[in-house]
């Protein structure tokens, strides 16, 4: 139903519907949704929680995730996905945009945007994606004092925090930066770039009880896992940060090639989200409803008088 109406918004911030979730039995599935459309389209499909990944977002403004965008514009998606879909969403946040006040920034324009959780990672600038070489880390202190501050900043909102250390200084040291955020305030930790099962499950068992977020991205480091294989292996979230975005670039290369070749889109037709379908998906005739129920013409009585 549509979100102009008042009674259709959830009532409860989206932080607290966020940890309402991570209590649920089972692993809590975040699918990447880089726009409005994903966001509806992943709703459909039935989750009840939705992720929002730097590298999507940027690849999606055809720039490269190396942390050169702002807040604003981040949070120019945040509320285009949460309008759509009213879900909690989990947004990348980088490395916070800066120092300790910066991120206070970051987390008071996010969570008014709408945002219900936000993961912060140790890396240093011009920072890369996870499963790339050449990642420099951050002073673990350093790190820790910008979780300080978002949870300082936060109302409800969500706070994981990544630690890129285990490629290249070690499980020992990623699970010591763990503990050391989880002490400043995190509430979770996103390991990232584990590259084994055996990796999985003996950071898991060194962080007990502490909720932990899995990353199943394409073409990167991590093998092959399904959801219920991460929550097996004792974690309580799993994030496909770009593969909407992956998809959807890979038909939109098929579809210019098409007219390149065809010179028209005809060859593609039953490739294609038919009108009907986009309508359903975006509440056309919701809309169109809720319009008609409100408007109507107002006639005017009499000539006015001066």
């Amino acid at each position: 139903m549509p979100y102009l109406v008042a009674e259709n918004l959830p009532t409860e911030s989206a932080g607290r519907r966020f940890r309402t979730l991570l209590k649920e039995p089972g692993i809590l599935q975040l699918p990447g949704s880089h726009n409005g459309m994903a966001a509806l389209q992943a709703k459909a499909a039935g989750f009840k929680a939705l992720y929002l990944s730097g590298a999507a977002m940027t690849a999606s403004m055809g720039l490269p995730d190396l942390g050169i965008i702002t807040v604003d514009e981040v949070a120019f998606f945040v509320r285009q996905i949460v309008r759509a879909s009213q879900l909690p969403l989990l947004v990348d946040g980088d490395t916070g945009y800066g120092e300790a006040l910066n991120v206070m920034h970051m987390v008071r324009v996010f969570e008014d945007a709408g945002a219900g959780a936000v993961h912060l990672e140790d890396q240093l600038l011009p920072k890369k994606c996870g499963h790339l070489n050449g990642k420099k880390l951050a002073d673990a202190h350093d790190m820790a004092a910008k979780v300080a501050a978002a949870a300082k900043a936060r109302r409800d909102l969500v706070i994981v925090a990544r630690t890129d250390a285990a490629a290249g200084e070690g499980l020992d040291a990623a699970v010591a930066r763990a503990k050391l955020y989880m002490q400043a305030g995190a509430d979770a930790i996103f390991p990232e770039a584990l590259n084994t099962a055996d990796m999985f499950r003996a950071f898991a068992a060194r962080m007990p009880g502490v909720p932990l977020l899995a990353n199943m991205t394409e073409f990167g480091k991590t093998p092959f896992f399904t959801a219920r294989e991460f929550r097996d292996m004792g974690y309580r979230m799993v994030i496909w940060p770009v593969s909407a975005l992956r998809v959807a670039n890979k038909a939109q290369q098929k579809l210019y090639a098409a007219i390149a070749r065809d010179g028209g889109t005809h060859r593609m037709i039953d490739e294609m989200q038919t009108r009907a379908e986009l309508y359903d998906t975006i509440g056309l005739h919701d809309y169109e409803e809720l319009d008609a129920s409100i408007i109507r013409t107002i006639v005017p009585e009499g000539t006015p008088q001066r």
